[in-house]
C-alpha cells in the first residue's frame, strides 16, 4: 500500500495536459473484439483500470502490440471466449466495472457472455438491469450460474428491437449498441446516453462498417451489419481531468494552462466552473486560468443559494461534484451539492470537516458547502481515499492545505490518474509517493 504525504500552500505555474478519457478507453478497448481485423488506438491513458482491461482482453485471445507510451494496436482474431467464465477473468474483472462492456461485443460476435459481479468504485448501488434487459430485448437469455458466480447470456442470433432504456446509462447504452451493431434488422434505442464518449464510440463503429444515426442524441437507430473492419481511433482528453486542473487552479492560486483540451466536448463544465467565481479563458483549444486571490459563488437570479447537481448529459457530469464540492470550501459564499445519481459519494466530506471545511451533510445525497473565502485555510490532516474523484478532490485540498497530509489507499486515484504526483510536482507541487 502507498500513500502521498503533501505539504500544501505552494502556487503551481505552468502548463497541463490532460491524459486520455479513462471512461472513453472502457469503452473503446472492449470494442476491438467486434472484429478480427487491427484496430490502432492513440491517446491511451497509463491508469491503472486501463491497464488491467488491456491485461484481460490479452487473455482472452487479443493480440496487443504497444507502439509507444499512449498507442497500441490490438487484434481479436483468435478469442477464447470461454475465459470469460474462468475465475482468472471473475477476480480479475471483480476489480473493475468497465469489464462489463465485453458482454455486448462478446455476446454479438460469439452468441455467449459472461458478466461477473462488476467491482470498482464503492459509491453506492450501480445495477446491471439495463445492460441485460437490454440483451433480452435483442434475442438474448440470461441466467445465474451459482457454480461460475456469474451471469451467463446466450442467443442463437440478436436481432434488432425498440427499446425504451429505463436510465440513460452510459455503460448500459455502449453495451447495448456494441450488440446491436452486428445484430439482424434495425434496433432503436431511446432514452440512450449520449456522452461524448459514447459518441466517440458510435463514430469509431461507424468507421469500422457499423450503420448507427443519431450520434450525440438520446435517441439511436442501429442497423444491423454481418462483419465489422479494423480502424484507427484517437481518444478524447479527459474531461474529469480538465476540471480538476481548473479546481486545483482556483483552490492554489495557481496560474495554470490545460493545454489540448478539447474545449468543444466539455459541454458545460466550463459553465459550472464559473458559477463557483473561477475565471479562466478558452484560447484555442487550450484553458488559461489565471492566479486568483478569491473566488465568489453565484448566486441564482432570484438571489437564491446556488445549486449544482449532476445530470446524464448534457448536464453536469457525476464525476466532477466532488472537485466542485471541494472547490467551494474555499470560495466566497455558499452552494448546495446535489449528488442524485450514487449515495455514497458524499461521504468523503467528513475528511474535509476534519480539515476545517463548513459542510453540512444534508443526507447521502445533498451536501451544503459554506465558503470561508480563505478566511481559515484548511489544514493537513491523514485521510484514505474512498474513490477514484474523491481521492482526486482529496488531494486538491491538501495541496492548498497549510501543512502536511498524508493520503493513504492511493491504488484508487492511481485507477483514474495518470502519474498524478509527477505531473503536479513539474507544477511545482510539494508532493511524494511513500510505500
Amino acid at each position: 500500500m502507498s500513500s502521498f504525504e503533501v505539504r500544501g500552500g505552494n502556487r503551481l505555474s505552468g502548463e497541463i495536459i490532460p491524459q486520455g478519457a479513462k471512461n472513453e478507453a472502457l469503452q473503446i478497448l472492449s470494442a476491438v473484439v467486434l472484429t478480427s481485423e487491427p484496430i490502432t488506438l492513440s491517446n491511451i491513458p497509463d491508469i491503472v483500470d486501463v491497464n488491467l482491461l488491456i491485461e484481460l482482453i490479452a487473455e482472452m485471445g487479443v493480440k496487443v502490440t504497444r507502439i509507444n507510451s499512449s498507442s497500441y494496436c490490438f487484434q481479436a482474431d483468435q478469442i477464447d471466449a470461454a475465459y470469460l467464465a474462468s475465475e482468472t477473468f471473475r477476480k480479475k474483472s471483480g476489480r473493475l466495472r468497465g469489464s462489463v462492456m465485453l458482454a455486448g461485443p462478446m455476446l454479438a460476435r460469439f452468441k455467449k457472455a459472461y458478466i461477473p459481479k462488476p467491482g470498482g468504485d464503492k459509491i453506492g448501488r450501480r445495477r446491471l438491469d439495463t445492460h441485460i434487459i437490454g440483451f433480452q430485448k435483442l434475442g438474448a437469455d440470461y441466467a445465474y450460474d451459482e457454480t461460475l458466480a456469474c451471469f451467463t447470456l446466450t442467443t442463437g442470433g440478436l436481432k434488432g428491437s425498440y427499446m425504451l432504456l429505463d436510465e440513460p446509462s452510459v455503460t448500459g447504452t455502449a453495451n447495448i449498441v456494441m450488440a446491436a451493431v452486428l445484430a439482424e434488422g434495425i434496433t432503436t434505442i431511446y432514452n440512450a446516453a449520449c456522452e461524448p464518449y459514447l459518441q466517440q464510440l458510435c463514430a469509431m463503429l461507424n468507421r469500422m462498417g457499423a450503420k448507427i444515426s443519431g450520434i450525440g442524441s438520446n435517441l439511436l437507430t442501429i442497423e444491423g451489419v454481418t462483419k465489422l473492419v479494423g480502424t484507427e481511433h484517437r481518444l478524447l482528453p479527459d474531461m474529469i481531468e480538465i476540471g480538476s486542473f481548473i479546481g486545483l487552479a482556483a483552490m492554489t492560486k495557481s496560474e495554470l494552462t490545460i493545454k489540448d483540451a478539447g474545449v468543444k466536448h466539455l459541454g458545460i463544465i466550463p459553465e459550472k466552473f464559473q458559477q463557483l467565481g473561477i475565471e479562466f479563458q478558452i484560447k484555442g483549444d487550450d484553458i488559461y486560468i489565471p492566479a486568483q486571490e478569491s473566488y465568489t459563488i453565484q448566486t441564482f437570479m432570484d438571489g437564491g443559494i446556488l445549486t449544482l447537481s449532476d445530470h446524464p448529459w448534457p448536464g453536469f457530469t457525476p464525476d466532477l461534484l466532488s472537485i466542485v464540492l471541494v472547490v467551494a470550501t474555499q470560495a466566497i459564499g455558499s452552494v448546495l451539492i446535489h449528488q442524485k445519481m450514487f449515495e455514497s459519494r458524499l461521504f468523503f466530506t467528513d475528511k474535509l470537516i476534519d480539515m476545517g471545511a463548513q459542510i453540512i451533510l444534508c443526507d447521502p445525497h445533498r451536501a451544503t458547502v459554506i465558503g470561508l473565502g480563505r478566511k481559515n485555510n484548511l489544514r493537513g490532516i491523514t485521510m484514505s481515499s474512498p474513490d477514484i474523484r474523491a481521492g482526486q478532490a482529496l488531494l486538491i485540498a491538501a495541496l492548498s492545505a497549510e501543512g502536511k497530509s498524508t493520503i493513504q489507499n492511493i491504488e484508487q486515484i492511481d485507477r483514474g490518474y495518470q502519474f498524478i504526483d509527477e505531473r503536479l510536482r513539474n507544477l511545482g507541487a510539494d508532493i511524494k509517493r511513500v510505500s
